[in-house]
């Protein structure tokens, strides 16, 4: 059974591009490692800024996979350059009864 999360990133100043075409080549690299679904991931962005994430993990234990991988420590250092991890509760459209956030096409 896959483990669906929902992820935060906040571009760090001057980055927000830089972490838009990261985050296209996330899921990518996922699945070449074997760790995610074959489920589209969903991106979004806040209004002030932060770009929100959906996709699925392979399972909820694989992220330790993740963890030991030399090929995904190395993209969690391309996102630490350009973003930061923020919860996606802090954000302003996650006090609404229905959340909106502003759709982002996935190259």
């Amino acid at each position: 059974m896959g483990h669906i999360v929902i992820v935060g990133y906040r571009p760090k100043p001057g980055k927000a591009e830089a972490l838009r075409n990261l985050l296209s080549t996330h899921v990518p690299r996922l699945r070449a490692e074997g760790l995610v679904t074959d489920r589209e991931p969903i991106l979004m962005r806040a209004s002030d800024g932060t770009f929100v994430e959906v996709f699925e993990w392979k399972s909820h234990g694989i992220v330790q996979t993740a963890h030991t991988s030399p090929v995904i420590q190395a993209m969690w250092k391309e996102y630490a350059e350009v973003c930061e991890y923020v919860p996606v509760g802090s954000l302003a459209e996650a006090q609404q009864l229905f959340s909106g956030f502003g759709a982002v096409g996935i190259d």
